[in-house]
């Protein structure tokens, strides 16, 4: 008989969950756009292609005249969201 103050194996047993992600993502995910991502977009009113800018975290459309927001990395291409440059 196991009394109760001894610990059976599966306590023992390393946990199968994944640790949590950290709560702050690093901020290198914040400040760079994958540059293959940037060749496959283009401006949604021109179809002309889109230069990063990595201070403003925008991405530039010189034909339209816009220039559109990276929020926590995800560009967001929709017009009405969009500065006028």
């Amino acid at each position: 008989m196991i009394a109760p103050s001894q610990n059976t194996p599966s306590q023992n047993a390393p946990s199968s969950e994944t640790p949590p992600p950290d709560d702050e993502p690093s901020r290198s995910h914040h400040n760079t756009l994958d540059t293959r991502l940037l060749e496959m977009l283009v401006c949604p009113l021109t179809r002309k292609p889109l230069e990063y800018n990595h201070e403003t975290q925008e991405l530039i459309s010189k034909a339209a005249g816009l220039a559109y927001p990276i929020v926590d990395g995800i560009p967001i291409m929709l017009v009405e969201k969009a500065r006028n440059l």
